[in-house]
């Protein structure tokens, strides 16, 4: 199975926004990366996720959800397309997303409704790139580079890029730390 085309070269942050680039060295440090990105997403909050299979997507995103609080289990929703995960206290609710199985384009992700859930829920979309970019000027672009090929290599290089309005004043270098 291969990853869908990308219009840029995946494992490149896009050009405008503020970067920070992080070295991940096993699953369970992915999973406490989105343990700490969930301290700084709020309702309204659009994150998209890229890279190769198995580059830990559904990983970080597993931490982001616990980080948040919200019910069910974080698994990849490739099958159902998306999976809304309400939160168990007083936080948003996570709705998880997997773009890879659809052709493309606003009309087929605009069938999830999902412009109606952005304002008061952190949308994750899994493969977004392509087709949900029009949804939002503000968005977190999450970047999961690892070796591919015969490997057992678990180190991840990833780079969140903050776009728009309200990612100019967050400082992502504190996922670095």
């Amino acid at each position: 199975m291969e990853a869908p085309a990308a219009a840029h070269n995946p494992a490149e942050p896009p050009a405008e926004g503020v970067n920070v680039r992080i070295t991940v060295n096993s699953s369970e440090q992915m999973r406490e990366l989105g343990l700490h990105l969930a301290k700084l997403l709020r309702a309204g909050d659009f994150v998209m996720l890229n890279g190769e299979l198995g580059a830990g997507k559904t990983t970080l995103t597993r931490g982001l959800g616990e980080g948040l609080g919200v019910r069910g289990a974080v698994t990849s929703p490739t099958f159902v397309i998306a999976r809304v995960h309400p939160s168990l206290g007083d936080g948003p609710p996570l709705v998880h997303v997997d773009a890879y199985r659809l052709g493309g384009g606003l009309d087929e992700m605009e069938d999830l409704d999902l412009d109606v859930s952005l304002s008061d829920s952190v949308i994750v979309v899994e493969w977004g790139e392509g087709k949900v970019e029009e949804l939002t000027d503000d968005r977190l672009n999450v970047v999961i580079h690892r070796a591919v090929g015969d490997t057992t290599d678990e180190v991840r290089h990833v780079t969140l890029t903050g776009l728009g309005e309200r990612w100019a004043t967050t400082d992502l270098s504190v996922l670095a730390a």
